[in-house]
């Protein structure tokens, strides 16, 4: 199956309505549970193992269906490498409420959990009073960025397998690479722009993914180049975004005792933000 016969973001995250629990006070109520089949589908993965905001980004699918509304903020903790294959998403309603509602979800594959999912769903208000310190990153054009193909070595020695970046348009501003030459920045930030490569549109579970699919702005800081597990994320979303390529910009400020943060800020054609995001994860080894 080539890559553009795979399904695209939408299909790879669908999920199938199995069956539903009524909570004690009745349907819709706080403790209501919606089970859902999913599936990790591959070429998603990073060294074989699906992407981090992928998998949330599946879980997201099912706790959306369930609130009958976008994701508003949500938080995963990872529990397991996620291989693909079938799996189940239970989501568990913890605050129905009017205009956001609060729900749980766990995402398990062969009896083993793999994240767990606290998120409130809903639509952002416009309560007409904007405050913004801060702009979209200063990028090339589209077409003037880096792609993949040129990002890498030949031999893509060094770097693990990436059936991730064959899904994805993504293209990374020049002097976000130095750490592929071995010459890093020294600043641990990373910038560039977002699309998929069947060109879908990106919804709101869209920017789950969008939080997790850039190189790690840590590879910039001159620290050994690795793997990066990630331990925890925490996606805002602030607005749906407008057609188009997303701009992006990742930031690490600290690394110690074993792990890191990494900060994200993603701005539609817009000039909108459209979603923050926040990951603690385990320093890469070498």
């Amino acid at each position: 199956m080539t890559p553009q016969s795979r399904p695209g973001f939408v299909a790879a995250t669908a999920a199938e309505l199995v069956d539903v629990v009524d909570g004690p006070a009745g349907p819709g109520t706080a403790g209501t549970v919606h089970r859902y089949r999913s599936e990790i589908h591959p070429g998603w993965d990073i060294g074989g193992n699906a992407n981090g905001g992928y998998v949330l980004a599946v879980a997201g699918r099912a706790m959306t269906a369930a609130m009958g509304r976008p994701p508003l903020s949500v938080t995963a903790h990872y529990l397991a490498p996620s291989p693909p294959g079938p799996c189940e998403v239970t989501v568990t309603t913890v605050r129905p409420g009017g205009r956001l509602a609060t729900c749980t979800a766990s995402l398990v594959q062969e009896g083993r959990e793999l994240i767990r999912v606290l998120g409130t769903f809903g639509t952002p208000a416009d309560r007409g009073h904007t405050y913004l310190d801060g702009a979209p990153p200063e990028l090339p054009p589209y077409g003037e960025c880096v792609t993949r193909a040129a990002m890498l070595p030949a031999d893509d020695s060094g770097f693990p397998a990436s059936g991730l970046m064959d899904r994805l348009a993504v293209r990374m501003h020049p002097d976000s690479l130095g750490f592929v030459t071995g010459a890093p920045s020294g600043r641990a930030e990373t910038a560039g722009w977002f699309a998929f490569a069947q060109e879908e549109p990106i919804d709101e579970v869209g920017l789950l993914l969008v939080a997790d699919a850039m190189a790690p702005a840590v590879f910039n800081s001159g620290l050994p180049v690795g793997w990066v597990p990630t331990v925890e994320l925490t996606v805002h979303v602030r607005a749906a975004p407008a057609p188009g390529p997303l701009r992006c910009r990742f930031t690490t400020r600290f690394v110690a005792g074993g792990t890191l943060e990494e900060d994200g800020e993603i701005w539609d054609s817009a000039d909108v933000l459209v979603a923050q995001s926040r990951q603690l994860a385990l320093t890469p080894r070498g």
